[in-house]
């Protein structure tokens, strides 16, 4: 690798070596409690899918340009300068990781892993070895956000045809203005996906609760998230705010994503709106009476999985067990479960990854929590989840259902 290269870099790992972050690096004792804590590890019990060793790969970068002993005795120090073998590592580290953070609710100084694999991105970005198809959805999206006028038309065409399927399941006289958009003053701002489940469902429960929302020109998912690019993470993110701003909502609520209502909670600092997930949002509707549905109305074995970002890192956990208590005669809980439990291996990005017989096997610890339930429907609030779970449900030959939580309360609505 070219000294030019190596230089440019070396910068890139420093932009990142904040307080935390050097704290990461510097902490660990490589004690390895955190191997059997990950699913990656626990579907193939190799050690570079352990959280130890993946961090290992980005500390070995940083000691070498940025301690001491890197520079003057870099064999005892463990140090490695950055080479093409080297970003190979950094991509199979950092993409094999989902971001769960389920290691860290096990080790003892509360190490972040995905906090020190951005580096690993970062670099795989400035090295222009990040996976492609990561960086094309994050173009497109940003493309759309630059370009949006030219998009509106052709959206509003899809939405009314869409606001049809609406009518037919309220049994209304009209299908007009079911699913509005550009309102000014409305109290919700919903974001969904490109799916049309993502807005028919969500638009059905918004109807019968009589809300004042309006729906998003743009899709909740953030590829410059999962790309580890935080510029267009930035600017994926913003167009949102942007739009609910401009609009002068009072709530943004996001559609069944883990990681598209973490980034607007979470990571972009104060907002002149509220930040609600879905599920949230169809919990108040059913505590306020906003919304009826048909309690027991499920008869079959329930479980639910927690999706990690929603969950773990979000901290939404006793609403949808709320919704679920009230639909199903006989909800069962994972073990582990909450903050505890495992993930399902889609996370991170990497549904969009060719990996199918990689997230197979690394979804063995989801598909043991499963079958040990009995379940015959698994449900999750995250369309990541809903993908993974149905690899692993193919994967297996698992006789189970895959269910999103907004679907099935769309589908047993009293109206």
């Amino acid at each position: 690798m070219e000294k030019e290269k190596i230089q440019e870099l070396r910068q890139l790992v420093k932009s990142r070596l904040n307080r935390p972050m050097r704290y990461y690096l510097d902490v660990c004792t490589r004690c390895g409690l955190c191997y059997d804590t990950c699913h990656a590890y626990y579907g193939i019990p190799k050690k570079e899918y352990s959280p130890v060793n993946r961090a290992e790969v980005v500390r070995k970068v940083y000691k070498k340009y940025f301690r001491p002993s890197g520079f003057a005795f870099p064999y005892w120090g463990d140090a490695t300068k950055l080479d093409e073998r080297v970003m190979d590592e950094l991509k199979e580290a950092a993409f094999s990781c989902t971001g769960c953070r389920r290691c860290m609710m096990f080790c003892p100084f509360g190490v972040d892993m995905p906090h020190i694999l951005s580096i690993a991105k970062l670099l795989l970005i400035g090295y222009g070895n990040a996976p492609e198809e990561l960086i094309m959805l994050a173009d497109s999206a940003v493309e759309k956000g630059k370009s949006i006028d030219s998009f509106k038309e052709g959206y509003r065409e899809v939405i009314r045809d869409l606001e049809t399927q609406v009518q037919e399941r309220l049994k209304l006289p009209s299908s007009e203005d079911l699913i509005p958009m550009e309102k000014q003053n409305a109290d919700v701002l919903y974001v969904g996906l490109s799916g049309a489940h993502s807005i028919v469902h969500p638009a059905v429960i918004f109807n019968a609760a009589k809300e004042n929302w309006t729906l998003s020109y743009f899709e909740a998912v953030n590829f410059g998230m999962f790309a580890g690019d935080p510029e267009k993470m930035q600017f994926i993110a913003n167009r949102i705010v942007k739009e609910a701003t401009s609009l002068n909502v009072k709530e943004v609520v996001i559609v069944e994503c883990g990681t598209a209502y973490r980034i607007p909670k979470f990571l972009l600092g104060p907002l002149p709106f509220k930040v609600t997930s879905i599920v949230e949002k169809i919990y108040r509707y059913i505590k306020d009476g906003k919304i009826s549905i048909r309690e027991g109305a499920i008869a079959d074995a329930l479980t639910y999985h927690d999706p990690c970002q929603l969950g773990r890192n979000g901290g939404v956990y006793d609403e949808p067990r709320y919704v679920l208590g009230a639909l199903a005669k006989d909800y069962r809980e994972m073990s582990p479960t909450r903050e505890y439990n495992w993930c399902c291996g889609g996370g991170g990005g990497l549904v969009a990854l060719d990996n199918e017989d990689f997230r197979v096997k690394t979804g063995k610890a989801k598909k043991d929590q499963i079958t040990a339930t009995g379940a015959k429907i698994v449900v999750s609030a995250c369309e990541n989840c809903i993908l993974q779970l149905n690899t692993i449900k193919n994967g297996y030959g698992l006789d189970v259902e895959v269910k999103s939580l907004t679907e099935l309360v769309s589908e047993n609505l009293i109206v």
